[in-house]
């Protein structure tokens, strides 16, 4: 029968109080574009099934049309679906507690997941930008008639007869003032693609359509290429290079979720706090950041997660924490995990060449999750100073001009009685005089050089109670040490005491503890700076916390070879000095205490212990030096 004429009022509930008109639950206004063309996608895909049914026509394929009228200040959001009756306009948009969405599944609850619109009020965010919002709409039901209904934002409405030729809802807003950059084509093209991109409904601007609908992540990883993949990365993440590799999800049980995640190649830059990861709901762009939903140590990652069991708050722009929610990210860390372990498995130097960038999402999960921990700790890869395994051995890993191995790899090669102590180093330069010295009696040194592994040390540590991480440049033991039995002269003093009471009166400074040995290495320096381990630590902590890069501590150990020439020639100069007139030391005593602070200048450069504004003095000391050197070998 036809419509007559009607005025009413929107039945505002205690429990809903229209808050969308009052703009208080949208944080920005342009999703209301998001919200009308999904209730469009929900309304042919209401249409399908109700056809399948036999309770409607089946129509044309389903399209949303978008149009602007610069003159009239409106934009219209058509879509082929299935329509309203008047009866249905008075109960789904007048009642704003109602939810179409919720009686549909009822009826078809075997379908149900292809709903977009159980979020209920998405419609009334028109308001947020129109200033009258008109739906002209015609149900597919037959003999059906269409309708008008009319707001201008207060609770009052009308509704009336109107013209439609073919069922489907055309959202008409007569937009604000302010508002009126909705109007511009360019804009719309843009909300379209940040919003409905992968839609699987084309949605038409002024004839063309501008989504992209394919969203490789809702088809199984049989369906797709490397290709395919690499090629949804760079369209989501332009000029980024491609990805390193990527986990695809996929289950139904007990939560609907899929996606693909990508591990970006190490750029130097990650977002550890919101993430880049994009969250869709049935393909519909949700947010990109979801910090709620996957552990903060996945963040960095990139990719699409979909998933209609996320809870989210009316206006989809906040996540709701929950035990579900929880789940999913276990659930992704666990693929993430698995992805990792296969990798390594099947091409374990592909694995070992992509490792620099796996480490910091590894080793942070680790430590922040002790069943991720439980999941990695076969795949923590340590750079080593051993060589490649050969043939049929797994360890160590070559990856280029490098190798890897596990801890358990490590521990394997070590003798018995060193099997507790891991050696380690972090900077192959600043260490490398420490590092040699270990290396060329044939100690295996692990390398560690990543900003986490200030605190992943400490972790290990504290997971495997029977190790112990040692820095080569903390102490040295007596496999590096020439410990022959030394002369003592008429005096009871040794070659050693002498160049001990050498150093420390050239040096003055009571902190620095100066120890004397014959190095074994071909190649050691003539000194080195030591510092005990559980100390440096302590410094490095004290350093962080004041957000400084770590020093050299006050307290350090000078150890000083015996064997360098450069130290013997000195230890002579002292033996030969001979005092001249009345000055209290001799010029070749006063050039012995000069080397011996230049080797402690050079040992303390070689860890970073000089500070910028000793440099220049360094500098000027050893132009000096090697002057004296000169006039006295001329």
């Amino acid at each position: 029968m036809p419509v007559m004429d009607e005025q009413g009022q929107i039945q505002i509930h205690t429990e809903n109080i229209f808050p969308i008109i009052k703009k208080a639950v949208y944080s920005g206004h342009e999703v209301f574009l998001r919200e009308l063309v999904s209730n469009g996608v929900d309304a042919i895909s209401k249409r399908r099934m109700a056809a399948m049914a036999g309770d409607c026509s089946e129509g044309e394929d389903g399209v949303i049309r978008i149009t602007v009228d610069r003159e009239a200040k409106t934009l219209t959001i058509a879509d082929n679906g299935i329509g309203m009756t008047a009866d249905e306009v008075k109960r789904y948009i007048n009642q704003v507690a109602f939810s179409s969405a919720e009686d549909f599944l009822e009826k078809y609850e075997q379908e149900g997941d292809a709903i977009i619109g159980h979020f209920g009020l998405g419609f009334y965010s028109s308001f947020m930008v129109a200033e009258q919002v008109e739906l002209v709409t015609r149900s597919a039901r037959p003999d059906s008639e269409a309708v008008r209904w009319s707001c201008d934002g207060s609770p009052n409405f009308s509704l009336s007869s109107a013209e439609r030729d073919q069922p489907g809802t055309d959202v008409i807003l007569h937009l604000m003032e302010e508002e009126l950059e909705y109007i511009e084509p360019a804009r719309i093209r843009t909300l379209v693609n940040t919003y409905c991109d992968f839609m699987a409904v084309p949605v038409q601007l002024e004839g063309e359509t501008v989504n992209k609908m394919d969203a490789p992540w809702r088809k199984s990883a049989r369906e797709l290429t490397d290709k395919d993949y690499i090629d949804l990365y760079n369209y989501l993440y332009p000029f980024q290079g491609d990805p390193l590799l990527w986990v695809h999800l996929n289950t139904d049980y007990p939560y609907n979720l899929q996606g693909i995640l990508f591990f970006p190649r190490q750029t130097g830059r990650a977002d550890w706090e919101k993430g880049e990861i994009k969250l869709y709901c049935n393909q519909v762009f949700v947010s990109d950041s979801i910090k709620e939903v996957v552990p903060r140590y996945l963040l960095p990652l990139r990719g699409v997660l979909d998933s209609p069991d996320i809870p989210l708050n009316v206006s989809r722009s906040a996540l709701q924490t929950d035990r579900r929610v929880r789940s999913i990210g276990n659930f992704v860390a666990k693929k993430v995990a698995d992805r990792l372990r296969n990798l390594k498995k099947d091409d374990p130097t592909a694995y070992a060449e992509a490792w620099e960038s796996l480490a910091p999402f590894v080793k942070i999960g680790a430590m922040e999750d002790d069943k991720f921990a439980d999941q990695v700790a076969e795949l923590i890869l340590f750079g080593t100073s051993a060589s490649a395994a050969d043939g049929d051995i797994p360890d160590p890993i070559s990856a280029g001009d490098r190798a890897f191995t596990t801890l358990e790899g490590y521990r394997s090669r070590l003798d018995s009685n060193n099997d507790k102590r891991i050696l380690y180093s972090t900077d192959d330069v600043a260490q490398a005089g420490a590092l040699n010295l270990w290396t060329s009696q044939g100690m295996e040194v692990l390398n560690l050089e990543t900003v986490v592994d200030t605190q992943f040390i400490p972790w290990l540590e504290q997971r495997h109670e029977d190790l112990t991480f040692q820095r080569v440049d903390a102490e040295l033991d007596d496999s590096l040490k020439d410990n022959d039995a030394e002369i003592t002269d008429q005096d009871g003093t040794t070659e050693s005491d002498r160049l001990r009471d050498l150093i420390k009166t050239a040096l003055s400074n009571d902190k620095v503890t100066v120890q004397v040995q014959a190095l074994k290495a071909e190649g050691a320096p003539p000194a080195m700076i030591l510092l005990p381990e559980q100390m440096r630590r302590l410094n490095d902590m004290g350093a962080l916390m004041e957000q400084r890069l770590p020093g050299l501590p006050d307290h350090h150990v000078l150890l000083v070879n015996k064997r360098h020439p450069l130290v013997e020639g000195m230890l002579k100069l002292k033996a030969g000095s001979v005092l001249v007139g009345d000055a209290q030391s001799s010029p070749t005593e006063a050039l012995a205490q000069d080397i011996a602070r230049h080797i402690y200048d050079m040992a303390r450069l070689g860890v970073g212990g000089l500070e910028p504004n000793e440099l220049s003095g360094f500098q000027t000391r050893s132009a000096e030096l090697i002057g004296t050197l000169m006039q006295r070998g001329m």
